[in-house]
């Protein structure tokens, strides 16, 4: 907690003519936001930063003291504030709701600007097609890593490993069909069978066979756990399909 009476602080940073710490810029602000005066103290060269840390002990910059008592670094300070920090490797949903919120805006404001109402049965639609655009974007972003995740649970994947590479091309394509609401004859059985698979998949890993796993649904770098996100992406894209291929009769 915060107990400091005279609100100033020391803080070293490094900033260099070709390098200036972000955490430094990060750690002065936050600072600043808590009513401190800081004593600005930058490190210029590579070889006061090295010196700097062997004289104090440390293996990283910024390092901010107060009261003459070290805090440390920035995420030492955040602490300090009573700030969270999230530990390495760290499950996370956040990326996940950021994503179905702008995807959901998104088809709102499509809607909005295509028939002068934002919630009609078209942004519905939209806001699954939307999705599974910006899913697989994140699959491709590194179509290496997600495959490699997506082979421990896919039944599909794990018979032949080319559809691995395919899914994330797959999805984009019918979720651009899907906005466009073009060739639904190929688009809607194309969500419906790799949705399907993905489905089977997931909860078979998940529920039948109680694995922990990573999702692979926002691509190959994430920390979501295995099971609901990935399978409600799945069951969008059969929900569409059905959807879809109701509505050519």
């Amino acid at each position: 907690m915060d107990t400091s009476a005279s609100r100033s602080a020391t803080l070293y940073r490094m900033v260099m003519p070709g390098h200036t710490c972000p955490y430094g810029v990060k750690a002065k602000w936050l600072l600043e936001r808590h009513g401190y005066r800081v004593d600005d103290r930058w490190l210029t060269t590579r070889a006061e930063t090295d010196a700097f840390k062997v004289l104090h002990d440390v293996q990283t910059t910024p390092q901010t003291f107060i009261n003459g008592e070290r805090v440390g670094g920035y995420d030492d300070l955040r602490r300090f504030f009573g700030k969270p920090v999230a530990a390495p490797g760290a499950t996370s949903y956040r990326p996940v709701i950021a994503l179905f919120a702008m995807t959901a805006l998104m088809a709102l404001a499509a809607s909005f600007a295509v028939t002068g109402s934002a919630f009609t049965i078209r942004a519905g639609e939209w806001f699954i097609a939307f999705s599974m655009c910006i899913l697989a974007l994140l699959k491709l972003q590194d179509v290496e890593k997600f495959s490699s995740m997506f082979l421990n649970y896919d039944l599909l994947a794990a018979r032949w490993v080319p559809y691995a590479y395919l899914y994330p091309f797959l999805e984009g394509l019918a979720g651009v069909l899907m906005v466009a609401g073009a060739l639904t004859w190929f688009a809607a059985p194309l969500a419906l069978v790799i949705g399907g698979i993905g489905g089977v998949s997931v909860f078979k890993a998940v529920y039948l066979d109680r694995r922990e796993l990573k999702c692979a649904c926002v691509g190959g770098s994430s920390n979501v756990p295995l099971g609901f996100v990935s399978l409600t992406e799945n069951v969008m894209m059969v929900a569409m399909a059905v959807w879809m291929l109701a509505g050519m009769h």
